[in-house]
């Protein structure tokens, strides 16, 4: 089920350049990548410029935010990137759920360069990890509630992290905070499509309508009767013209979203499509899976 063609997403604002930069020149004295994606879209929220930068380097990837997803989905996740190398964990930074494991992914990834060190007679040097992840994925929460403490500020906005600090964990690991960057280019419209779900793009440049619209019909056609369920709705729209609209202005009728003068309030509708999808009110959504991105 679509609507309208897909419009393509980017939004690289400069500071995020220069965060590039820096982390980039890091790299020199890092030890392993620890890279945050969302579950919802393990793929999508996944910056491919950090594989360029972090060549050579052990790499953890840690699912975050796995409460809001399909869990069925995000164990296909898991499997899928430890396919391909990398050291896996599903966490929920906010609730400290499987924190717990990460201190151990950090000591797998890093093995060799562990044994290296001890043959060369260097003990107990602490592993320094970077922190890496696009915005709002939820690093500043990750490291609060891995260090135990308020050690960098949250916000439920993308870009609050501008600077970089170090944070020494334990005796075996020092972490490296850093801004959450972006790549200049999506490689395609679902991909921007799906990091604006998650909130991980300035809502400013967006259009709410459109990409309630788009939402709306994601979850009619991967998880049948949620949309029902949830708003009280017919979700069936089949014959509509266009489907993300109409199922938004039943939405609106539902809710009692009227302007003056009875017209329907369609924006107001979309601000609560996708705030009740980002607050998980209407149901555990994976937006992607693996078989998703051949």
């Amino acid at each position: 089920m679509s609507d309208t063609k897909q419009t393509i997403i980017n939004w690289y604002p400069g500071h995020m350049a220069k965060a590039r930069r820096q982390m980039q020149d890091d790299m020199k004295i890092i030890d392993v990548v620890v890279e945050l994606v969302d579950a919802r879209i393990p793929y999508s929220s996944k910056n491919p410029d950090i594989d360029a930068l972090a060549q050579g380097k052990a790499r953890v990837i840690l699912l975050n935010k796995a409460d809001m997803a399909d869990p069925a989905v995000t164990a296909l996740w898991k499997a899928y990137y430890e396919g391909k190398g990398f050291v896996v964990a599903a966490i929920n930074a906010r609730s400290g759920n499987g924190l717990k494991a990460v201190n151990d992914c950090i000591m797998t990834a890093c093995k060799e360069k562990i044994e290296r060190d001890r043959r060369r007679g260097i003990q107990n040097r602490p592993l320094r990890a970077m922190i890496v992840g696009i915005p709002n994925v939820g690093k500043s929460t990750f490291i609060n509630s891995f260090a135990g403490k308020a050690v960098a500020k949250t916000g439920n906005k993308p870009g609050v992290t501008k600077g970089k600090q170090w944070i020494r964990l334990n005796k075996n690991v020092e972490l490296l905070d850093t801004p959450g960057i972006l790549w200049p280019k999506f490689e395609s419209a679902e991909i921007g499509q799906r990091i604006a779900w998650i909130g991980s793009i300035n809502d400013q440049i967006l259009v709410t309508t459109e990409m309630a619209e788009k939402l709306l019909c994601f979850l009619a056609d991967r998880y049948k009767g949620m949309i029902s369920e949830h708003f009280g709705i017919d979700e069936d729209v089949s014959g509509a013209e266009h489907p993300g609209a109409e199922l938004l202005s039943r939405i609106a009728v539902r809710r009692g979203c009227l302007k003056k003068g009875g017209e329907f309030d369609l924006e107001r509708a979309a601000a609560i499509v996708v705030d009740e999808f980002r607050n998980v009110k209407i149901g555990l959504v994976s937006l992607e899976r693996p078989d998703d991105i051949a």
